[in-house]
């Protein structure tokens, strides 16, 4: 079949928003594991767009998982507070981050005072939230002047290995990858619908070399894979393991990412 999914993958029943958050819980351990970082230069982006140093400065990392981002924000010297949601990403990411204070809530009713933060950040996780609730939440905590700052490691598409896996899975899931990630890195509304925050936009390209099973266990810790019954999963990552050994046949694979990062100052 050229097109829909193949006889062998029929697709799933659409697991909810909440479902989908949810199933993190249970996968800590392997998202903090394989799941890529970001590079300095997305920090030293993030520094100019705020107008600020983040050393010294007062960080909340919302949606924080297992401190992934907050650990290069801790080790940039902010002065940083991470808020979890999930029970069993906030125990990774206190096995991983035992001195950075961790508060359960979400962006959309964050359990901190009014004008207290020089910077938010929210890194893989604006999605998650409900920008109705989450804006005003956010220009709540900060201070005045200060800056949210949005980012998300996106797949470089224009890479071809990485558009003919991103076509695969789009397969898998009845989806088309390719429009929903340009639709989704190419509308800032998207962050904010009500229009209230200017967002400046950068992209920062970067790459990191792993092996092939941190590779398929990264794509495995996305939620809709977390979601999709086992047998589904293990033969979809055991058919993309064939696959990525005809490009890279060391089983070292170069991923690509361009960090999509959107900042906004509290005027």
């Amino acid at each position: 079949m050229t097109t829909g999914q193949s006889q062998s993958h029929p697709r799933n029943p659409t697991p909810s928003h909440a479902a989908r958050a949810r199933s993190f819980n249970a996968a800590a351990a392997q998202y903090a594991a394989n799941r890529p970082s970001y590079p300095p230069a997305l920090l030293d982006a993030v520094e100019e767009e705020a107008g600020r140093s983040l050393t010294g400065a007062r960080v909340v990392d919302v949606g924080a998982g297992t401190g992934i981002a907050t650990a290069l924000l801790h080790a940039r010297g902010a002065d940083v507070v991470a808020v979890e949601p999930g029970e069993g990403m906030a125990a990774q990411f206190h096995a991983t981050l035992p001195d950075v204070p961790i508060v359960r809530g979400n962006g959309n009713a964050l359990p901190l005072a009014a004008a207290t933060a020089d910077v938010i950040t929210c890194a893989q996780a604006w999605h998650w939230t409900d920008p109705a609730r989450s804006v005003p939440e956010a220009l709540r905590v900060l201070r005045p002047g200060g800056a949210l700052a949005l980012w998300w490691n996106t797949d470089a598409l224009d890479i071809g290995w990485i558009a003919d896996s991103a076509d695969r899975m789009g397969r898998f899931f009845g989806i088309d990858v390719r429009a929903e990630q340009s639709r989704s890195t190419d509308r800032t509304d998207l962050a904010d619908p009500s229009g209230r925050l200017r967002f400046a936009r950068r992209e920062v390209r970067w790459s990191r070399r792993v092996p092939v099973d941190t590779h398929l266990a990264n794509i495995g810790s996305h939620s809709a894979f977390l979601v999709t019954p086992e047998a589904r999963r293990t033969s979809f990552l055991a058919e993309e393991r064939a696959h990525l050994l005809k490009t890279f046949p060391d089983g070292i694979v170069e991923e690509t990412y361009d960090v999509l990062l959107l900042v906004a100052l509290n005027t």
